[in-house]
This record gives C-alpha cells, structure tokens and sequence, in this order.
C-alpha cells in the first residue's frame, strides 16, 4: 500500500520507528567537520557492529541448524527482504554457487521488486505484503524462510514470513531493531542491536553491515556443517576459468601436504572434482574408489572415514 501521512497508518508507522531511526547524539555535528573526522565518526560507529553481531550469536547458531536439517531433508532456504537488505540476500545467494558449488536448490532469494530493483530503487516496492506473499508462493512445508528487515516491520517481510509459517515453513527474522514487530512470526529471532545510524535512518549503513555479517556467518556455518569444506578448505569451488583452477590445484596442495604437480594429475582425472581427488590422495586410492566413497559418505571426511582400514 502507498502510505498516506495523514492517515493512522502513518502514525502508527512512526510510533513504531526502529532505533535506527532515531538520531545518533555521537554525530549530531558530523556536517560541521572535516572530512577526517567525518570519517572517524563513522567508522567509530561500524566499529560497534561486530560486538553487536556477536551477541546474537546463539541465535545464527539456531538458524543455522535449522537450515541445515531443512536442506539434508530435500528443502529450501529462502531470503526475503526489501532495499538494502533484500540486496544483501541476493548476494549472498549468489556467492554461494562460485564458492560452494550450491545454487536456488538450497538458497533462493526473493527482494521486493524483482530483479529491478537490485540496481535501482522502486518506489513502494517494500510496502505491500501481498508481494511477498506471492513472490514465495512456492514456498512448502519444511523449507526455511529468513526474512531480512532492518526496522523489523517491512510488509513485504511480513507477507513472506506469515505466508512461510502458513505453509509449515519454519521462519526465521534478521532485523537492527530489538523490539522487531515482526518478532511473533518467526521462530528465530536475530535482533541485532546497532542502535542509531550515523545519519540518521541510513540504514545502509551499520544496520546493513550487522545483516552482511549475519549472512556471512549463517550460509558459511551451513556449508561447513553440510560438508562443503574440508578443514578450513572450500572443496566445491566451481572452477570457471585459469586462476580458479590454478586455486584448486594449491588448495589439494594444502590439504595434503603434497607437491602441486603430485595434485595436478589426480585432479585431471578426476575431472575437476576436488572432493574425489582430495580422497583419493588422502586415502591413497584410485579415484574410481574414492568417488564411490564420496558417493556413500557425503563428505570428504566421512568417505575418509569409510574407505577399508587397510587400504
């Protein structure tokens, strides 16, 4: 709906106002200074994130189990989100697939306003829930829902994450405001606390940088926890060009203790699958077996652990 400012509507909105919105008494200034402090004065302010980040989490750590049970039982997880943070889930979705070899199988992102909307801001995009209601339409039982709202109140969020808990969804909300109206929706409250901006509701700003590092830490927990590293290593890079494959070969390198040119062979015939080569150098056998092991374990560690004590 388009807000009108003499309507209810509109004061309730402002009752309702994040702290994010309120005017940070640190920067009141901030237009009187030089450029140096302006800078300090907002950097003092990001520096306030990750602490903020932190103290959440048990909370990302809730989320992600239950990302990571939904996706071992064949489901979804989905972003929703409107301006800056449904951008945010946009790009984390997208990082996933060069990174982890994982794309909208598992994570799928949906931002108010379609794919416009990612370079371009639309006017009104974020308010009507029956946006979000219809962009997750495919949303079923068992998936994830991750709504992703700074002030914690956006229709579109709410459209989404009510139509999620309607289908059997579990839900989960990552908002910059403690007292998050959308809080009852969701199972999973992620409610970081940046408090206000240093200009006042730029939102763009610390409260997108606490959701920036929520993401960051949600999916990569879950691709660790489903198998997608080994060690501290990423095993399901797609190698798309030279470099990358240059990246792999140093990569099985590091992760055996082997000479480049020991790696390089393995990883040839296995083509290309890091997974395969890295057992079959780990294990010491053919890559034939080692495929077969991966197939049975799910993850290098686990086709480690099956392959016969006495290879």
């Amino acid at each position: 709906m388009t807000v009108d400012p003499t309507s209810e509507t509109w004061a309730e909105l402002v009752r309702l106002a994040s702290p994010t919105e309120e005017r940070n008494p640190r920067t009141t200034d901030i237009d009187l200074l030089p450029t140096a402090q302006v800078v300090r004065l907002i950097t003092d302010e990001d520096a306030r994130v990750p602490g903020a980040v932190q103290a959440q989490a048990d909370r990302i750590a809730a989320a992600v189990e239950l990302a990571v049970a939904a996706i071992r039982a064949g489901h979804r997880v989905h972003y929703a989100g409107a301006g800056t943070s449904g951008r945010l889930g946009v790009l984390d979705a997208a990082e996933l697939a060069p990174t982890y070899g994982v794309g909208p199988e598992w994570f799928d992102a949906h931002m108010a306003g379609g794919a416009e909307a990612i370079t371009r801001a639309v006017e009104n995009a974020e308010d009507h829930d029956r946006a979000g209601r219809a962009d997750l339409d495919h949303v079923a039982a068992g998936d994830v829902v991750v709504g992703l709202a700074a002030s914690g109140r956006t229709p579109y969020v709410r459209g989404a994450l009510e139509l999620a808990r309607e289908r059997g969804a579990a839900t989960v909300l990552v908002s910059a405001n403690p007292a998050a109206p959308l809080t009852p929706l969701a199972d999973v409250a992620i409610l970081v606390d940046t408090g206000p901006e240093a200009i006042t509701g730029s939102t763009r700003m610390k409260a997108a940088g606490a959701q920036k590092i929520v993401l960051n830490t949600f999916s990569t927990a879950v691709m660790v926890r489903l198998g997608k590293t080994y060690s501290n290593l990423m095993v399901d890079v797609r190698a798309t060009n030279a470099k990358l494959r240059a990246r792999l070969v140093r990569l099985l390198a590091q992760a055996t203790g082997l000479e480049p040119e020991e790696c390089e062979p393995v990883l040839a015939e296995a083509g290309g699958e890091v997974p395969t080569a890295l057992v079959a150098l780990l294990g010491g056998v053919d890559v034939a077996t080692a495929r077969t092991a991966l197939a049975a374990g799910g993850s290098v560690r686990a086709a480690l652990a099956g392959l016969p004590a006495t290879r």
